[in-house]
């Protein structure tokens, strides 16, 4: 009897678990996987055995039996390969390949022996650190992402020849560099600066609002007054992501494949914009097969910009309201579920009628009344009940245009925006929370309640029907951010007033 086994990873939305491949080869000639694997698994079989013979290495002539245990945990995706790979030439190999059982394998097999990289390298690097290894064999393209994981000691490869030449302890064999496709482009907040945009001033003090507290946003305007260009600025107020926050995210975009080659730490908020025919799996995640990440998803700890927001299914928007209240999604399937942080800053841009000029000065709408409404409906009332700040958007005069930017660069309002945000972190510390946009109603009403004259703009507005009880809570998160921008330790009555105001919409 022939027998060897070695580990690997099963991934399950951005979380792993150590999975140990177990090959036993005698009888009749065959193949076969058991451990409820998927297609792309079952496929490994006629990868894995193209790539032996392509590293002129023998292939058993008897029947080879690979099991993936636990057996009861679903096992999706190609990486799997080489641990297989190595665990068959073990088998097989005399004298027998000894494989230490803290070395764990992760990567998909070429037909000619390489290593191809794979995404969710980072999640498997944390679950094999904490299932005890301390070795991990990756793709050389994806080692830089697996070094991320402290305490590994990582092994990146180009071929499966490398790898058994290392654990058999020969020389190992020169490979050539396989190239590398470019990268996706990304946006690059440090070039779109805030000083750039006309006008605009009240819009721009709402987003620095927003940037300071993690406040919901939606901006109102025509085409062409600048809802996006705001939008896109808003990632450059923001703080560095902390290395905890790093790890998080980056795990994210391994699991989705979206890490560029040459930086494998997600360092900046990221931002994500998905188009406005973007289906639900797009935006909140899930899939048919193999759960991957929502544009929601990737959006995590940094800004999810909705253009055209009304535009979006009704179904997409309504699928944010879970991330909005709990930070997360949970995406569930027949055979696995899958739960994908989504702790973002959401950005809602719309037109105010579907022609887009109703409302604007020197343009004319030709959208009847009802048309109108029906519009604005297409953004629900408890999705709208979530935001916190709404802006309305007016184009700055046409002089304005010509004239020099002349307004703060995005540098000066980002440093005041850590100043708020440092204010909070100490007034939350020993809290679950890190900033005002994520404290509950019953902690604002109790232990962060204002003063009663304070309030008193606040209760106005509750007993004009104009704010719901849900939109209370939010009105005082923002009065908080207020205070905190202009350095109080209370908000005050004008803190209050104004966060009512920019609760109920105001021009920009």
């Amino acid at each position: 009897m022939l027998f060897s086994r070695c580990r690997s990873v099963a991934l399950s939305g951005v979380s792993g678990t150590v999975v140990d491949i177990e090959v036993h080869i005698g009888g009749m000639p065959g193949f076969a996987i058991v451990g409820r694997p998927d297609a792309s698994l079952l496929e490994a079989r006629d990868r894995v055995r193209a790539a032996v013979l392509s590293s002129e290495e023998a292939w058993p002539l008897q029947r080879i039996t690979v099991s993936l245990s636990p057996a009861a945990l679903p096992k999706r995706g190609s990486h799997f390969d080489v641990g297989v790979a190595v665990a068959v030439v073990a088998a097989a190999a005399e004298p027998p390949i000894q494989i230490p059982a803290e070395m764990v394998f992760f990567g998909e097999l070429a037909l000619d022996g390489r290593l191809r990289p794979v995404p969710g390298v980072l999640p498997a690097a944390v679950a094999a650190a904490n299932a005890g290894g301390t070795h991990i064999v990756v793709p050389e393209a994806n080692a830089s992402e697996a070094a991320l994981v402290p305490g590994l000691s990582v092994l990146g490869a180009r071929s499966l020849r490398q790898v058994l030449a290392v654990l058999r302890g020969e020389p190992v064999p020169q490979e050539l560099a396989k190239p590398v496709a470019a990268a996706v482009h990304r946006l690059d907040d440090a070039a779109l600066d805030l000083a750039d945009v006309t006008g605009l001033e009240q819009a721009k003090f709402v987003l620095e609002v927003a940037a300071a507290g993690q406040h919901h946003l939606l901006l109102t305007g025509p085409p062409g007054a600048g809802k996006t260009m705001l939008a896109k600025r808003l990632p450059g107020l923001l703080p560095d992501l902390s290395t905890d926050e790093s790890l998080e995210v980056t795990a994210i975009h391994s699991v989705a494949g979206m890490l560029r080659p040459d930086q494998p730490l997600v360092t900046r908020p990221p931002f994500a914009a998905p188009h406005h025919t973007a289906s639900m799996v797009a935006v909140v995640g899930g899939g048919s097969r193999i759960l991957r990440p929502g544009a929601a998803s990737l959006a995590h700890l940094g800004v999810l910009f909705l253009d055209e927001a009304p535009e979006f299914g009704p179904q997409v928007l309504d699928a944010l309201r879970q991330p909005l209240e709990q930070g997360e999604i949970v995406v569930a399937r027949a055979e696995a579920t899958a739960v994908f942080p989504a702790r973002f800053l959401l950005v809602l841009a719309a037109n105010p009628c579907k022609c887009g000029n109703h409302g604007t000065r020197g343009r004319k709408c030709e959208c009847t009344p009802d048309a109108v409404r029906r519009y604005g409906f297409r953004i629900s009332g408890p999705l709208r009940d979530r935001i916190e700040l709404r802006c309305i958007v007016d184009p700055p005069p046409v002089g304005r245009l010509d004239a020099p930017a002349g307004g703060e660069p995005s540098k000066v309002v980002a440093d005041r925006v850590a100043i708020a945000r440092d204010r909070q972190r100490r007034r939350l510390a020993g809290t679950p929370w890190r900033v005002n946009g994520e404290v509950p109603g019953p902690a604002l009403r109790r232990e962060l309640r204002p003063s009663t004259v304070s309030l008193q703009p606040l209760h106005e507005a509750l007993s004009r029907g104009q704010l719901t009880a849900r939109g209370a809570d939010r009105v005082l998160r923002v009065a908080w951010t207020l205070s905190d921008l202009a350095g109080r330790d209370l908000p005050s009555r004008q803190d209050v007033a104004r966060a009512v105001g920019i609760r109920l919409g105001m021009s920009g």
